[in-house]
C-alpha cells in the first residue's frame, strides 16, 4: 500500500508483535529497517534479509540513554540519516490495586513505557532536525491512554503520559518538517497478550467481551495503521492518538 524505497526507519520493541509486524510492513514497502529490541532480533532482521529486504538488527534497553543514543549513531552510520520511527517497546504489568503496587513494579513500567519513549524521541529527533528532508515519528500508545481500567494504574498511566509527549513534541516540531503521532491499539493478538491470557485469564475475557467488533487485532492491523501516519497520506496529521481498538473505547 506504501512505497518507502531507501527510506530509514528504526522499529523499536521489534522482536515480536506489532514492533516486528510494523518492521516488515517496512521492509516489503522498501525501506532500510533496524530492528531494535531488549533482546537482540537477530533472527528476525535475519529472516527479512534472506528474503531480499534490507535490515539489521540492534540491542537496545530503551530505559538506558546511552544505548537509545547508540541506536541512533548506529543507524546513521549505516544509512547515512534516520526517516521515520516507531517507538513501540513496552511491557504490561500484573493487576494490582493502586495501593498494593510496589513501588519498583511502578518504576519499571514508566521507566520502559514512559521514559523509553521519551529517550528514544530525544535521540531521533536530534538527527532528524539537522536533515533537510521530511521525517516522522510514531509513537505506540495504547487504549490504555486513552482510557481507565482498574488494576491496571501503572501501564495506563505510562500510556497516558505517552499522549502527553507526543501532543507536546508534535507542536515543536510541527512546522520543522517533522511530524509526530501516536497509535493506541486495543487488545492485539500478541506474545503479551498470550501471556496475559494464561495468568489474567478472567480479567482478560471480560476485555475481550468489551470489544464491538467482538475480536483481538492482528498486529499487522496495528502496523499497517503505523506505515500510514509516516506515509506522504498522512501528510496534515500531527499530534494525534489514532485508536485501533475494534471499537472499545467509543462506548
Amino acid at each position: 500500500m506504501f512505497d518507502f524505497t531507501d527510506k530509514v526507519v528504526i522499529v523499536t520493541g521489534a522482536r515480536t508483535g506489532i514492533g516486528l509486524s510494523a518492521a516488515t510492513l517496512f521492509a516489503k514497502a522498501g525501506a532500510h529497517v533496524v530492528l531494535a529490541g531488549h533482546h537482540e532480533p537477530k533472527d528476525e532482521a535475519q529472516h527479512l534479509v534472506d528474503q531480499g529486504y534490507s535490515a539489521v538488527s540492534f540491542r537496545c534497553d530503551v530505559a538506558q540513554p546511552q544505548d537509545v543514543e547508540a541506536m541512533v549513531k548506529f543507524t546513521v552510520d549505516k544509512f547515512g540519516r534516520l526517516d521515520y520511527a516507531y517507538n513501540d517497546a513496552g511491557i504490561q504489568s500484573p493487576v494490582s490495586d493502586t495501593a498494593d503496587l510496589s513501588v519498583e513494579e511502578y518504576d519499571h513500567v514508566m521507566d520502559t513505557n514512559l521514559k523509553g519513549v521519551f529517550l528514544s524521541m530525544k535521540y531521533e529527533l536530534t538527527q532528524m532536525r539537522t536533515q533537510k528532508t521530511p521525517a516522522a515519528i510514531v509513537n505506540c500508545s495504547s487504549m490504555g491512554g486513552l482510557v481507565g481500567i482498574a488494576g491496571r494504574t501503572a501501564y495506563h498511566g505510562s500510556k497516558h503520559g505517552v499522549l502527553g509527549l507526543t501532543k507536546s513534541s508534535a507542536l515543536e516540531y510541527a512546522n520543522r518538517n517533522v511530524r509526530i503521532n501516536a497509535v493506541c491499539p486495543g487488545i492485539i493478538d500478541t506474545p503479551m497478550v498470550s501471556r496475559m491470557n494464561g495468568t489474567e485469564k478472567r480479567e482478560m475475557d471480560d476485555l475481550i467481551r468489551e470489544i464491538p467488533m467482538g475480536r483481538l487485532a492482528k498486529p499487522e492491523e496495528v502496523a499497517q495503521v503505523v506505515l500510514f501516519l509516516c506515509s506522504d497520506a498522512a501528510s496534515y496529521m500531527v499530534g494525534q492518538a489514532v485508536s485501533v481498538d475494534g471499537g472499545y473505547t467509543i462506548h
